[in-house]
């Protein structure tokens, strides 16, 4: 079994979204071990994409998840992070597949619903910043 993090972002929680994502990851043979409904400050947004600090959009991506609740989740599944991925959809809505999380509820590009981390590398980090005591 593989662990991935997935974020139900800002503009899904402000659409009361994020029970019918929920949905969609069980639905697709995901446990949900741990889930929080949180909001940080742009300074821990920096800190969770600093592996993007040098690309143009850094800024307005830290200041996007951080403008309002998030609900962080660690799910478990064999593959979780390809699995979770290949549900997500494409960074952008419009590129995503249908029946995908981005294509249902995505707006844009910036404001696409979900987080998934990419590697079993980064998933560790990323759980590690949301749920380590």
């Amino acid at each position: 079994m593989e662990q991935t993090l997935s974020i139900i972002k800002p503009d899904a929680v402000e659409r009361n979204l994020d029970k019918e994502i929920k949905e969609m990851f069980k639905n697709n043979g995901f446990s949900i071990l741990n889930e929080k409904k949180i909001q940080i400050e742009k300074s821990e947004a920096e800190k969770f994409y600093k592996v993007h600090e040098t690309k143009p959009f850094y800024n307005d991506l830290c200041a996007y998840l951080s403008s309002g609740p998030i609900v962080v989740m660690i799910l478990e599944k064999d593959n979780a992070i390809l699995a979770n991925r290949e549900l997500m959809g494409a960074t952008n809505p419009v590129e995503a597949q249908e029946g995908t999380i981005r294509k249902k509820y995505g707006i844009s590009i910036d404001k696409n619903s979900v987080h998934g981390s990419d590697s079993v590398e980064n998933a560790k980090i990323e759980i590690d910043f949301f749920f380590k005591d």
